[in-house]
C-alpha cells in the first residue's frame, strides 16, 4: 500500500477561495436551479428582448398553461423573472441586467461545448 502523499505536495501555489454563508449558498442554489431545465431556459430566452404575455409564452412553447406557470413559478422563486398584471393578462420580464448576462454567458459557454 502506497504511502499517504505529503499534505504539502498537493497545495502549489494557488490559495483556497473562500465559501460564502449558507444563506447566500442556499439563494444562490435556487438561482442556478431556474437555470437548470430545458423549458425554463427556453422561457428565459423568449423573455430575452423584452416583456411577453403569459399567453403568447404558451403558444411559443406549444405547452398547457398549467405547465407553463408551474416553470414561471421557479423562475420567480429563483428572482430571475418578474411580472406585471395587465387586466386579465400577465406579462413577464427578465429580473434584470444581471440575469440577461448569466443568460447569454450560460448559452455562450454551452455553444463552446457544441463548437
Amino acid at each position: 500500500m502506497p504511502a499517504p502523499a505529503d499534505p504539502a505536495s498537493c497545495s502549489g501555489d494557488a490559495t483556497l477561495g473562500t465559501v460564502p454563508d449558507r444563506a447566500t449558498l442556499l439563494s444562490s442554489v435556487s438561482l442556478l436551479k431556474g437555470f437548470a431545465d430545458e423549458t425554463r431556459l427556453r422561457i428565459l430566452c423568449l423573455l430575452g428582448n423584452g416583456e411577453v404575455c403569459v399567453h403568447d409564452l404558451v403558444e411559443a412553447l406549444e405547452l398547457s398553461q398549467s405547465g407553463v406557470s408551474h416553470q414561471l413559478r421557479i423562475l420567480r422563486d429563483a428572482r430571475l423573472v418578474t411580472y406585471r398584471k395587465q387586466g386579465r393578462h400577465v406579462f413577464y420580464r427578465l429580473a434584470d441586467d444581471h440575469v440577461r448576462r448569466m443568460l447569454a454567458d450560460a448559452l455562450n459557454h454551452g455553444r463552446e461545448a457544441v463548437d
